[in-house]
């Protein structure tokens, strides 16, 4: 499907070493790209990385760079004869965030503006920046830094040339573990209840495949300046809680402690604000936000404008059966 702009390709992949490069990697067994570059700063995960990737036939063709978005010489460097990025490298735990917030300022904001730098000057084709719905009305430090991230890869203050730029934005994926499987697996394992932080709590879900097919269907139809969104459903927290928890123990009705919400956390995410809607144009299974053009539309102010923020306690909610499903599917429990 997307062999017209991925096969005989260059493709360098910051923060390679997450689960979004583990699943890109695997996405890109199915193209003939001409190399891949693994750039990121973690020296064990990258040798990790390539001690699973040896035995695969993509091992062959991938590079595996040391370097921190941070450094804008090392980022100019691995970017020569790069035809496409994708940018993921990013500091994104919420708590810890709320604690260092300067560190996610060097990260997702002095990094991404390095990458667009970078990418520039060295002349790459596209560039596709991995976003969240925290970014939307943020209220932690790290939606705000990767709110700015989406402006800078918007921004006309850079002479683009011939590189063009855009964003994908999505929820919480369900393809990686995560933080809170391991902790729920130790509460399950001692016999305690699993910690939810709230009743309502809701939350946007895709799965690592449709995030990498969502950052191609980017790089295959951006003109400059957009913001793709894949249509996705959302659960409530406690849902997906009992799902796992019946899924390991097999018991229905596994105890839940509610925590209270953390530092930084909303009770609903949004994925488009109400503003957005404006400038959004949707397809049958994605929105793409148009780049806002900054003048007046006197037609405009004679208009009742009335637009639907799209939100995650707004949509339709996956059942308990629907989450084990997709559980079973993904391996999360074997």
């Amino acid at each position: 499907m997307y062999d017209s702009i991925l096969n005989r390709k260059n493709i360098l992949i910051t923060g390679g070493t997450g689960s979004f490069g583990y699943q890109i990697l695997k996405e890109l067994s199915n193209y003939k790209p001409k190399s891949i570059v693994i750039f990121s700063r973690d020296e064990d995960k990258q040798n990790t990385m390539k001690q699973e990737l040896r035995e695969q036939k993509i091992s062959k063709i991938t590079k595996f760079v040391i370097g921190d978005v941070r450094d804008y010489d090392s980022l100019y460097t691995v970017c020569k004869n790069i035809d496409i990025v994708f940018h993921a490298a990013a500091l994104k735990q919420v708590p810890t965030v709320e604690l260092y917030p300067f560190e996610a300022v060097k990260t997702n904001i002095l990094g991404s503006h390095n990458v667009v730098k970078a990418s520039i000057a060295r002349g790459v084709k596209h560039v596709v920046a991995v976003s969240t719905d925290k970014a939307v009305k943020p209220v932690n430090a790290m939606g705000m830094t990767k709110a700015l991230q989406e402006k800078i890869f918007r921004s006309d203050q850079y002479e683009k040339n011939n590189t063009i730029f855009c964003s994908v934005r999505y929820g919480n994926v369900l393809g990686s573990r995560g933080s809170v499987i391991p902790l729920w697996d130790k509460k399950i394992e001692n016999g305690q209840p699993l910690p939810v932080t709230h009743s309502e709590m809701t939350r946007f879900l895709l799965t690592l495949h449709d995030a990498i097919q969502l950052v191609f269907y980017a790089v295959k139809n951006a003109k400059g300046g957009e913001i793709f969104v894949k249509k996705a459903p959302s659960a409530k927290i406690v849902d997906l809680a009992k799902a796992y928890a019946e899924l390991v123990t097999k018991k229905k009705n596994y105890p839940i402690e509610y925590v209270g919400i953390r530092p930084g956390e909303k009770i609903h995410e949004l994925l488009i604000s109400e503003e957005e809607m404006r400038f959004a144009i949707e397809k049958k299974d994605h929105y793409i936000i148009k780049k806002e053009e900054y003048e007046f539309d006197k037609n405009s102010a004679k208009k009742k404008i009335r637009f639907n923020e799209y939100s995650s306690g707004a949509v339709k909610f996956m059942s308990i059966e629907e989450l084990k499903d997709i559980m079973k599917h993904l391996s999360w429990v074997v």
